[in-house]
């Protein structure tokens, strides 16, 4: 606390003292006025009372604050900002501060206090637009995110169900990462283009920007998107924020506000207290996600340019949807402030059987030909068409025993997705 912080505490402690030994006691009126005065919260006020009576009038004094050097916030973002892992690194080199190695609580508090302040963690290198792969595998791995015998990781974000809980054959999938995988046993594959992804998101959070991801429907935009998320650290609070058709005004700043886990009840619908509310909320480090952000008319862009424009704003911020460049495109005072634009391609041809083959395994020996013959016919690189597919295919070859998936059933299962696959 600085000099008039304790200066304003004598003054306010010496007062409700003077009305606490008086014929009245001291109240809440008389703590929330002084509150004010002193522009400190009502508890603080409280526990400078408490202290008081008990004969501490003024704060204690702090030890001197340790700061992290250059070379050790450099270990940090290589180790993906783990602050346990630093620890572990000061322990080990024990020469890393002259006054000795702090305690793991005092390097967490040294840590949130320079990203208070405006330090940049940059936890995502760039490395030829992609991140590299033997580190991204390895992050995986420490996540258990990867499965045994795969060379690609799979993300699996929601609780397991035990084996045995619900028959494969008669539960349908429950929806993973905000995708509909239609099919039991399906999982969610990281790509290349989800690692790309991973990059962007990852460069765009620790520069406090904004960011948006955009490509053709189906092409896995929000999976990627929740990829990245997943693999922030722990200590990036993440903020989705769900967007209705056609909104306005109000149903944007509810929908804010709940993301946040403000009162949108109370608040959607009083424009003042809502965005003061929602500007001392992003002042705190993170990232809120926006989907389907082609639905933002540009009033509504305008307004989250607004939001982002003050000084004081912290949070990153990442838009999402197919057609949202277009939409942000008519909006050239956020557009100017777009830190990062990435556009999420279809399918790897190259590698399309393997992808298929780690999605689900029922195209697990298939001929390679056969899967490039329905992609240029009916799937074209879409991977939401190749998820229908998928379910077809195994619905068809679960009619008998020794159902084998050549030409003929792919095309029965491709004949199934109608006219608009």
């Amino acid at each position: 606390m600085d000099v008039d912080g304790r200066l304003a505490r004598g003054v306010v402690v010496r007062r409700l003292l003077v009305v606490d030994q008086g014929p009245g006691s001291v109240s809440s009126l008389h703590v929330q006025v002084m509150a004010e005065a002193a522009g400190v919260s009502v508890r603080t006020v409280w526990r400078w009372l408490s202290e008081a009576r008990e004969g501490r009038l003024e704060p204690a004094v702090r030890q001197d604050r340790f700061t992290l050097d250059d070379g050790q916030w450099q270990v940090l973002a290589e180790v993906g900002g783990n602050v346990a892992a630093l620890h572990r690194w000061l322990t080990a080199d024990g020469s890393s501060s002259a006054g000795g190695t702090p305690s793991l609580g005092t390097l967490h508090r040294a840590v949130q206090r320079d990203l208070r302040a405006g330090r940049v963690l940059e936890v995502a290198r760039p490395s030829r637009n992609r991140v590299e792969v033997g580190r991204y595998d390895r992050v995986l791995a420490e996540l258990k995110l990867e499965r045994a015998g795969e060379g690609l990781p799979v993300v699996d974000a929601d609780p397991v169900v035990p084996a045995g809980a619900v028959s494969e054959e008669d539960a349908a999938p429950p929806p993973r990462g905000g995708v509909r995988l239609f099919v039991p046993g399906a999982r969610v594959v990281s790509t290349a283009g989800t690692a790309a992804v991973v990059e962007a998101v990852g460069h765009t959070v620790a520069a406090r920007g904004v960011g948006c991801v955009f490509g053709e429907p189906g092409v896995g935009k929000t999976v990627a998107v929740q990829q990245a998320l997943h693999l922030l650290p722990d200590r990036v609070p993440v903020w989705r924020a769900v967007v209705a058709v056609k909104p306005g005004l109000p149903q944007m700043r509810a929908s804010l506000l709940e993301a946040l886990g403000l009162a949108a009840g109370s608040l959607s619908h009083r424009a003042q207290p809502a965005d003061r509310a929602l500007g001392e909320a992003l002042r705190r480090p993170g990232v809120v996600f926006l989907d389907d952000a082609q639905r933002l008319s540009p009033p509504l862009l305008d307004y989250l340019r607004l939001l982002w424009d003050e000084p004081s704003t912290a949070a990153a911020l990442v838009l999402c949807g197919a057609g949202a460049e277009r939409v942000i495109a008519r909006a050239p005072a956020l557009r100017s402030r777009v830190l990062t634009w990435h556009q999420v391609p279809g399918l790897d041809q190259e590698r399309l059987a393997e992808i298929l083959a780690m999605f689900h395994d029922v195209w697990e020996g298939v001929d390679p030909a056969e899967v490039e013959w329905a992609d240029a016919t009916v799937a074209r690189g879409n991977f939401r068409t190749w998820a229908k597919i998928t379910s077809h295919v195994y619905a068809l070859s679960k009619r008998g025993r020794d159902v084998r998936v050549d030409r003929a059933l792919i095309e029965q299962a491709c004949a199934r997705l109608g006219p608009y696959p």
